[in-house]
């Protein structure tokens, strides 16, 4: 089903917040040698966890090249302890693991008669940094044909990563990632706006100004700022003052403190620590507490072998009383330059 007239947003379609419930997550499983160079197969325990968590309390869908895949996927997620009657496989061949950004946007409206449709956004690694994508491309269409409902095409680039939503009509995103003219060159910050008002359902856009050293997305808000509920945010702050990050965090918790909501309010901002800087092979990765996945009953949160692990999961923890707050190493996940939620999109209840 496609649909090919009005918007999502003209047909009262919305992209929920992350902590609204939802039927289940959707993932790909990791597979490209080249975004683990030399160590793909020492992420998989870590992977894996991250799978059990999850389904303890919703359905995880995994996207796999073939039946091969799937039995090699099969074996670690059971050695893991999950449960494996809420995990499914779907052959959806797929270049990379990165499901934030290449998986659908899956949009509700709980009055309508078909209560939910996918929006598949054009996807292009990042700029083009990391060819091929085409597989990786047309999975939200994909998911939507198994699902028989429409699909919105807005013709434009635009990755899950790079946008934060309070479900409530407020979306934060980054100037380093929306305008970057690797992105959308034909297009200025008032035309990307009125494509994130037309096709996510929203009606205020935010702006930070950048991301963080060693993304190379380009400055995704899923690794500086995210929305824990309506009003409140948790943004990463360096503390070290000599670190490369520190000014440019600073500015944006500044920008934060500037931000007011739809209903005037000014948003509640919790600080939160960055790690210690990861580096592996002299490069610097985007190591950062701030990409962690709320699931239904859990918020899954990636750390780094680092004396701050603790004191960030219990500022999270903070942030979610009614949620049981997990962290999972994901030292050996980040030289992929992504973490936990990179590398999932979750599909809302409705």
């Amino acid at each position: 089903m496609t649909a090919l007239s009005n918007t999502p947003a003209d047909l009262g379609y919305y992209f929920p917040a992350e902590f609204a419930p939802h039927t289940a997550t959707w993932l790909s499983w990791p597979h490209k040698e080249a975004s683990w160079p030399g160590k793909i197969d020492a992420i998989y325990p870590y992977y894996c966890q991250f799978i059990q968590e999850l389904a303890k309390h919703e359905r995880v869908c995994i996207n796999v090249v073939d039946a091969v895949m799937q039995a090699f996927a099969t074996k670690h997620i059971e050695h893991a302890g999950a449960n494996m009657l809420n995990v499914s496989f779907f052959m959806h061949p797929t270049n990379d693991a990165w499901c934030r950004d290449h998986g659908p946007a899956f949009l509700i409206n709980p009055e309508a008669e078909i209560k939910k449709v996918v929006v598949d956004w054009n996807y292009n690694a990042w700029g083009g940094k990391y060819p091929p994508y085409d597989l990786d491309d047309i999975i939200p269409t994909k998911i939507a044909q198994h699902y028989n409902i429409p699909v919105y095409y807005p013709g434009i680039i635009m990755e899950g990563g790079s946008v934060e939503f309070n479900g409530k009509g407020t979306l934060v995103t980054s100037k380093a990632c929306l305008l970057n003219k690797n992105r959308n060159p034909h297009l200025n910050q008032e035309q990307i706006e009125q494509y994130l008002y037309n096709y996510y359902g929203v009606k205020q856009v935010l702006w930070v100004d950048d991301g963080i050293v060693g993304d190379d997305t380009d400055g995704h808000i899923d690794d500086t700022v995210r929305f824990v509920n309506d009003d409140t945010v948790i943004t990463v702050v360096e503390e070290n003052k000599l670190d490369e990050n520190y000014h440019l965090l600073q500015n944006n918790l500044h920008q934060l403190q500037q931000m007011r909501l739809l209903n005037g309010r000014q948003l509640n901002i919790v600080e939160l620590p960055m790690p210690d800087a990861v580096i592996y092979e002299d490069q610097r990765l985007p190591a950062s507490y701030a990409n962690f996945y709320i699931a239904n009953q859990s918020v899954i949160v990636p750390t780094y072998r680092c004396p701050k692990d603790d004191k960030a999961l219990q500022i999270i923890q903070t942030c979610f009383p009614n949620k049981q707050v997990i962290g999972i190493d994901s030292v050996e996940i980040i030289w992929g330059l992504g973490s936990f939620h990179c590398l999932s999109q979750q599909e809302p209840a409705v």
